[in-house]
């Protein structure tokens, strides 16, 4: 029935590729600005400039701290990293921010309980926005599989304000694992990657909370992993190919709703 549901979904055109560029560090996501590159692998993050393909600057953490980063953004005049604990359970998730010129560790944010394991975060509309995800397997807890990824909306304290749940047919293609990349578009809507799958999902997110709303979906040149907005570059989305440490960039085709 999943399979049903999906094909009936909307499917965009694929993605332009724009560049690809090897970063060795780039096994989890990455994230950029304007003139630089952030490729994340677990407890380190290194910086390369976009032009030259130079590395300027490199974090490596502890891992018995820094365990599972798993994608960060620049927002505003941080990185703001997504981690986790992840195989670990019970799942323990914190916000790591970093200085983006330096790498410097700035200071960590610990969760407390949450629906799921942090992989995402993302700042819009004076909230935060961060993903949750469960897994069958590897990484899951008991009672939960990863029909219970989660969205959650914060207020500036860290504090819930609203839940959403992933629609069926896109929880059926991430199966058994759970979302693993995310951000918001210009256009405002929800764009997320799974584990393993060179897609795109395209979400609409009701007010209040509830469950997210496929659009439609966009083949991309990436197998899933963190993903990432060019705030510099309208409807540019960075990616990465996990197997070759590569970064790919992408211009996404136009998106409209029936």
């Amino acid at each position: 029935m999943f399979e049903i549901l999906f094909a009936a979904a909307l499917v965009f055109a694929p993605a332009e590729v724009l560049s690809r560029r090897p970063a060795e560090e780039a096994r989890q996501g990455v994230a950029v600005d304007a003139a630089f590159l952030y490729a994340v692998d677990n407890a380190q993050i290194a910086k390369y400039d976009r032009k030259t393909g130079q590395k300027v600057a490199h974090f490596k953490g502890d891992p018995v701290k820094f365990p599972h980063m798993n994608s960060c953004a620049v927002i505003g005049a941080e990185l703001v990293c997504a981690g986790s604990n992840y195989p670990a359970t019970p799942m323990q998730s914190q916000v790591e921010v970093f200085d983006p010129k330096t790498l410097s560790h700035v200071r960590t944010i610990p969760m407390g309980p949450q629906p799921g394991s942090l992989t995402f975060v993302d700042r819009k509309d004076g909230s935060w926005w961060a993903g949750f995800a469960n897994y069958d397997g590897r990484g899951g807890e008991p009672g939960r599989d990863h029909t219970f990824t989660t969205l959650v909306r914060f207020d500036d304290q860290w504090r819930a304000l609203n839940h959403w749940t992933f629609p069926p047919e896109v929880l059926a293609r991430m199966a058994p694992s759970s979302a693993s990349g995310g951000a918001f578009g210009a256009d405002g809507r929800l764009y997320v990657t799974g584990h393993d799958r060179p897609e795109l999902y395209v979400l609409s997110v009701p007010n209040g909370g509830g469950v997210l709303r496929l659009v439609g979906t966009i083949p991309i040149a990436v197998e899933g992993q963190a993903i990432t907005f060019d705030r510099s570059a309208p409807g540019v989305l960075f990616g990465i190919n996990r197997a070759i440490r590569e970064v790919v960039a992408m211009k996404l085709p136009p998106v409209e709703e029936k």
